[in-house]
């Protein structure tokens, strides 16, 4: 195909290669930056088929000036970067990159949740200093795991994953999601329970919803308000979700014992009461980042631009009725 194709930043070759492979032009932003919106407009004006990243602002005034523009491949699983219904309206297809990430994703947030709750960081900061003095019967004592109670806050792919990796565990299993999950109540006896009382109830609460108007501040001020002093916040799902500031406040007060965070509400900033606690756990959005499962992102988003680029329906075509 003679298509003209911007990837907006550099993604494993395999994918670069399915593009190179069906594409005569393939341009890559090589600089290791997100482009601002006025450098992305110019790069995608021209553009038949466009992948781009989770942060690249895809809004309705970019779609209206890529005349060219026959798809959109996003390299996610969430796609509130991205203006579906201004590309819909031009019939422009959109793909995101949903089931791949799950299995890494959760291992991460599993991962997060004992770094906070055993204060790894802390441990790990403390032993580099030199200030390790020794065996001491009150040194950094952390929240059991065992027996405790999970909660799931969005029981799709990514929370499913994440509360069946709590079965070695012996944990409670609460979850609070649109519709019922047979997989976690079969295989853990979950129980599906509405937000306050996961909220409440939890010592654990990991957090999977997508960013939607209803879900921005899914967890503020009241819901630290309610949460044990003895609870624990994970969030790997969007920053947004979770209102920073109240985070502080819950942690700086000891509302809550301890947080440990993926993603952030101002992305990539990071509120600065975070940077002071000790009590947090802050990674820098890696919840996706294993080499397999990047790869196999990047050749996903890629077959699903060329899909949308030939007429046909990407098989992770988030706006199908583009095609009715």
């Amino acid at each position: 195909m003679g298509h003209r194709i911007f990837v907006t930043r550099r993604i494993p070759e395999p994918g670069l290669d399915v593009l190179r492979r069906e594409c005569q032009d393939v341009e890559v932003n090589l600089d290791d930056r997100s482009l601002d919106h006025a450098e992305l407009a110019a790069k995608t004006a021209e553009a038949d088929g466009l992948l781009c990243m989770l942060n690249d602002p895809i809004d309705a005034a970019l779609i209206r000036s890529a005349a060219n523009l026959k798809g959109i491949a996003n390299y996610a699983v969430g796609y509130n970067n991205i203006d579906v219904s201004a590309a819909t309206q031009r019939g422009i297809p959109v793909s995101n990159t949903p089931g791949v990430l799950s299995d890494a994703t959760a291992d991460l947030a599993w991962a997060l949740l004992m770094s906070a709750a055993r204060r790894i960081v802390e441990g790990d900061s403390i032993t580099r200093r030199g200030d390790f003095r020794g065996w001491a019967p009150m040194l950094l004592l952390g929240g059991d795991i065992i027996g405790r109670t999970l909660g799931i806050a969005g029981a799709g792919r990514i929370g499913t994953a994440m509360a069946l990796r709590s079965k070695g565990f012996n944990m409670n299993v609460l979850y609070y999601s649109r519709s019922g999950n047979e997989v976690l109540e079969m295989e853990l006896g979950a129980c599906r329970v509405e937000k306050d009382e996961l909220v409440k109830e939890s010592d654990f609460i990991s957090l999977h919803v997508p960013l939607t108007d209803e879900t921005r501040h899914f967890i503020s001020a009241g819901e630290f308000e309610m949460m044990k002093r003895s609870a624990y916040l994970i969030n790997t799902s969007r920053g947004p979700v979770v209102d920073e500031e109240a985070l502080v406040d819950a942690l700086r007060a000891g509302q809550i014992a301890g947080a440990a965070l993926d993603v952030f509400e101002e992305e990539p900033k990071i509120h600065p009461g975070l940077l002071k606690l000790r009590n947090v756990v802050l990674t820098p959005h890696v919840g996706s980042a294993t080499v397999e499962t990047r790869t196999k992102m990047a050749v996903m988003a890629a077959e699903d631009l060329v899909s949308a680029l030939k007429g046909e329906q990407p098989v992770n075509c988030v706006n199908p009725e583009v095609f009715d």
